[in-house]
């Protein structure tokens, strides 16, 4: 199907209202996550036990008809078991390269904090350069590849924290908290046995998906938007509560959620209330606090949402 700008938008309300069906009153956060699967992006949920994490990353990977494979992060994982290994083949006297799990089009990280930091740091190279190195040779990863992890706040008994490296390469975090208290009244009254995944299909073929990330490329970001953009990231990097700032990475995938939501809402062009809207969620991940704000108990979000406020919207 050839995908114009109207019809995208449509689509993309699809794919958010097929995860609707698993995910219930947290319209917002799905909203969020459709524009970063449209725009490539990788995904972070952070949250509590219980509330729906492995249950939207399962909905994702169903929404679209792609290969899915899930990892179950543990302290006792090792980086090969994600990235496949070279076996030694005895009937041809060779080595032979086994796939890992990390091949596939939606790759499900659950509690991937749980793992160890080296093997966290497996997928590195394989969410930012959609490839995996292996005894020095390189192995080209299915397109598209997207990574949508688990995690548990850190302060959970056998967490460790995600390396910095690795949180810039998510375009967005997101939590989910509770559901509404009339939504999880009707779950505890009406939700049996049965999977909540068996009450979605497919809505987004390969092909789709692929037309989607192009479309987001057409999207136009004129140049007061772009500096009001830039504005936001260069002052992450000198505000006086954070010893680490936006990187460049972090603006560029910030730009490319900004056209998505652009192309969702039906325009070819980003307007700066794209930019405002998402600063929280693509931002808060990258940033570092310093040591004193750290234990002043300051919210990372509460800076980014600081340093917005304090910016003139341009026309």
């Amino acid at each position: 199907m050839t995908l114009s700008v109207d019809n995208a938008g449509k689509l993309m309300s699809r794919v958010r209202e097929n995860l609707s069906l698993v995910i219930h009153g947290k319209e917002e956060k799905l909203e969020l996550v459709v524009l970063a699967l449209t725009a490539g992006g990788h995904i972070l949920i952070e949250d509590i036990p219980g509330v729906g994490k492995t249950t939207l990353a399962r909905a994702i990977a169903k929404t679209v008809a792609g290969e899915f494979n899930r990892i179950q992060f543990t302290p006792d994982l090792l980086p090969t078991d994600i990235t496949g290994n070279n076996i030694f083949d005895k009937d041809n006297h060779c080595f032979v390269f086994k796939k890992g799990p990390v091949f596939a089009n939606i790759l499900l990280g659950d509690e991937i904090n749980r793992a160890s930091p080296r093997t966290q740091s497996a997928l590195l190279e394989a969410m930012s350069e959609e490839q995996v190195t292996v005894d020095g040779e390189s192995h080209s990863l299915p397109k598209p590849f997207i990574v949508i992890a688990t995690q548990n706040p850190i302060d959970y008994h056998g967490t460790y924290p995600l390396p910095e490296a690795q949180l810039d390469r998510f375009m967005l975090q997101i939590d989910l908290g509770y559901p509404p208290q009339q939504k999880e009244k009707e779950l505890v009254i009406n939700r049996t046995s049965l999977d909540p995944i068996t009450a979605i299909d497919p809505v987004l073929s390969l092909g789709d998906f692929q037309n989607l990330r192009s479309l987001v490329d057409q999207v136009r970001i004129e140049e007061s938007v772009s500096d009001y953009l830039l504005r936001i990231v260069l002052e992450t990097r000198s505000h006086r509560q954070l010893r680490l700032g936006v990187s460049t990475r972090g603006a560029l995938l910030y730009g490319r959620i900004a056209r998505a939501r652009a192309l969702m809402q039906g325009r070819d062009y980003v307007i700066p209330e794209d930019v405002k809207e998402l600063a929280a969620y693509v931002l808060s991940h990258r940033i570092l606090l310093d040591t004193k704000a750290q234990y002043s108990g300051v919210l990372r979000n509460a800076i980014i949402n600081d340093i917005v406020a304090s910016l003139t919207v341009p026309r």
